[in-house]
């Protein structure tokens, strides 16, 4: 059986004529070496120039626009992935493997269009956390809410977003729940405001008490003078008077805004306990009658000791 020679054209087909007329191999062997050592020398010439260029410029061009390290590090993966297809590519084109080259590009775009439909979901959240990086409703380190869920971010990839709660237990989210939905989060800004309501008695001293809940915020290093603390008269309950304090504190986080609220609001507490401002609890009031049918029983029956 005769071995057909392999069709190489470009640098690979001069190395293999080189090949066949200085060592005198046979066309097919000559042709397919030449162009497998000239596939695997310009895959990694290339590859060496792309790390030595395109990395370095891509990463002046991510400090340039500011990305935290949580971003870059992504990126740069997507860049060496980019770098490697580019080498292989021109890899291809250079060996001769042209017809090869269609063949793949044929079959991988089949692949992708079947993997895209069963990666519905995954896609999402790659686009999601692009998304992500690019808008920056969080950090790395903020405490944000979402759906119920609340915690501090871990770590934020392309796919998931990593969410550690106050009670110690790791979220793995997927980031098209975080971009589809509503996130708050209290630490986007440099302060942060407060509220708290406060219930006193019908019959105690507005102005009083509201003095007093002033007083206290303003004893406090951790609550801002500017703006300064505010008290509103903001509903007249069943069995209490609310006044609503609002205050700021400032680089807030959750450790400072559970820390700042207790340690205030004990404050208060203590001085209407002091001061004589009440505090009431709910109360409620039955009314009615309650009748009983039956026998009627007579005192002397009970002294008699009837066990009717």
């Amino acid at each position: 059986m005769t071995a057909l020679p392999l069709q190489a054209g470009g640098a690979g087909g001069f190395i293999g004529n080189w090949l066949q007329s200085a060592i005198g191999l046979a066309p097919s062997y000559a042709a397919a070496i030449g162009a497998a050592v000239t596939f695997v020398v310009v895959a990694v010439v290339l590859y060496v120039l792309g790390k030595a260029i395109i990395t370095p410029l891509a990463n002046r061009v991510m400090d340039r626009r500011g990305l935290d390290k949580h971003a870059k590090v992504p990126l740069q993966k997507v860049v060496s992935i980019g770098i490697v297809a580019v080498s292989v590519g021109v890899a291809f084109a250079f060996a001769g493997y042209g017809n090869i080259l269609t063949a793949l590009a044929t079959v991988a775009a089949a692949a992708t269009l079947a993997i895209g439909f069963a990666m519905q979901d995954v896609i999402a959240n790659f686009v999601a956390g692009v998304f992500i990086y690019t808008d920056k409703p969080f950090r790395i380190g903020d405490w944000i809410e979402w759906d119920g869920n609340s915690g501090v971010v871990e770590d934020i990839s392309l796919r998931v977003t990593r969410v550690r709660t106050f009670d110690n237990e790791l979220l793995t989210v997927p980031n098209s729940n975080l971009t589809d939905g509503v996130i708050k989060n209290p630490v986007a800004k440099d302060k942060l405001r407060v509220q708290f309501e406060f219930g006193i008695g019908y019959d105690d001293d507005i102005d009083k008490a509201t003095e007093i809940i002033v007083e206290e915020a303003e004893k406090r290093d951790d609550i801002l003078d500017d703006p300064g603390v505010s008290v509103r008269l903001s509903e007249l309950g069943g069995s209490y008077v609310g006044l609503k304090s609002r205050f700021w504190i400032a680089d807030p986080s959750r450790a400072d805004f559970v820390k700042t609220r207790g340690e205030y609001v004990q404050a208060v507490k203590e001085r209407f306990d002091a001061e004589g401002v009440n505090i009431p609890y709910p109360t409620r009031t039955l009314e009615g009658g309650l009748t009983i049918e039956g026998e009627a029983i007579s005192p002397e029956a009970f002294d008699a000791g009837d066990e009717r």
